[in-house]
């Protein structure tokens, strides 16, 4: 990512965009800044009703969309490395209706980072075809919403 351009750290929406300087880290960055949302979920999130969680994912996908579309151009690079804002929203849709526990936030952390590294149809289409705020969005959230599919089903077959 060195050769990147770096945010404007004086910037609110770039440090959003890049998951409060998460998306900094020189490797991996998409993996540390999906690290970087567990403890928002674990401290704020979980214990959330399902209206109010849902309006979190809501609002976040729209001001995420607004976050990475802005920083992008500023950057002129689309879907800079360091954006990690969209692994943010992806996690936490994963961690819908959850499972409490340790053991579960892991194995959705896992889900998502697998569905977001191997990017199966239609998350590599959406990467390729849509551009902006809205496509460095929309492929996690695809992605968060097909770890999601399977954390519920393997909380039904567990529980």
């Amino acid at each position: 990512m060195s050769d990147l351009p770096k945010p404007n750290y004086k910037d609110p929406i770039h440090w959003l965009a890049f998951g409060l300087g998460s998306g900094l880290s020189p490797k991996a960055p998409g993996t540390i800044g999906t690290i970087a949302a567990l403890p928002i979920y674990w401290f704020f999130m979980q214990d959330l009703s399902l209206t109010a969680y849902l309006l979190v994912l809501l609002v976040s996908s729209l001001l995420g969309i607004y976050f990475c579309h802005k920083t992008a151009a500023d950057l002129k690079v689309h879907d800079h490395g360091g954006i990690v804002f969209d692994e943010w929203v992806g996690m936490w849709i994963t961690m819908l209706l959850a499972p409490a526990g340790l053991w579960w936030l892991l194995v959705g952390f896992g889900l998502f980072r697998f569905f977001d590294i191997i990017k199966p149809w239609p998350i590599n289409w959406l990467d390729e075809k849509v551009h902006g705020g809205l496509g460095i969005m929309l492929d996690d959230i695809v992605a968060g919403l097909m770890a999601l599919g399977c954390m519920q089903l393997a909380a039904w077959a567990l529980l």
